[in-house]
């Protein structure tokens, strides 16, 4: 909780590593809550989709779906330790997951850590088409009404450009994390059920329609 006060995180350098090393990148990505695009596809996928979307119903598994070894890619940053830590963070209350489920089954999620009005968001995975990317814009609907400020995606990559993720310098970066430590965003909003159409509204800020 230490580094992401100062702008770092853990990693591991693959899933059998023992030893965590911790990353501050000189450039950070960071996906603005109040400019968040959602793609007209991705929108109607949202409002209409049959997947029940969770809070915290089943971290562990999240989190073991983000670190499981599949197809096209072969190793992952996330070790035994972390996920033994965050399991610890999200017991304690600081780590929490946005679930995708198809009936009794997970096909999907994320998950991140939350100190204050700043969410850092870890990983995420799928296992049926779209269901993370369903799971990203129920976080950032969830984030906006909740009342969060920064929502921290570590790196900027090919994924996360499609919705408007920004390229932050270091300092940039502490200017924005510093304030959001301090504030207290609303967790019974941010856990609260929500509909397609309420996320879709929130996510692009849309609060007269959300509400």
């Amino acid at each position: 909780m230490h580094a992401y006060r100062q702008g770092a995180f853990p990693m591991a350098d693959s899933r059998e590593a023992d030893e965590l090393v911790m990353v501050r990148p000189h450039i950070r990505g960071v996906i603005p809550l109040d400019s968040f695009h959602v793609p007209a596809r991705l929108a109607r996928t949202v409002r209409t989709t049959e997947l029940e979307v969770r809070v915290n119903a089943d971290f562990p598994q999240v989190i073991a779906g983000c670190a499981a070894l599949i197809r096209d890619r072969w190793d992952t940053w996330i070790n035994r330790r972390i996920e033994e830590a965050y399991t610890r963070l999200h017991e304690q209350g600081h780590a929490h997951s946005v679930e995708c489920w198809a009936g009794h089954t997970l096909v999907g999620g994320l998950y991140g850590v939350q100190i204050g009005a700043a969410f850092f968001g870890e990983s995420m995975f799928t296992r049926q088409r779209d269901a993370s990317k369903i799971a990203l814009v129920h976080l950032v609907a969830r984030l906006n009404r909740a009342s969060f400020r920064l929502l921290d995606a570590q790196f900027v990559n090919a994924h996360l450009k499609q919705f408007n993720i920004l390229d932050v310098p270091h300092g940039l970066y502490m200017r924005a994390l510093r304030p959001a430590l301090e504030q207290a965003p609303d967790m019974e909003a941010f856990r609260a059920a929500m509909t397609g159409e309420q996320a879709v509204a929130y996510a692009r800020q849309s609060t007269s329609q959300a509400s």
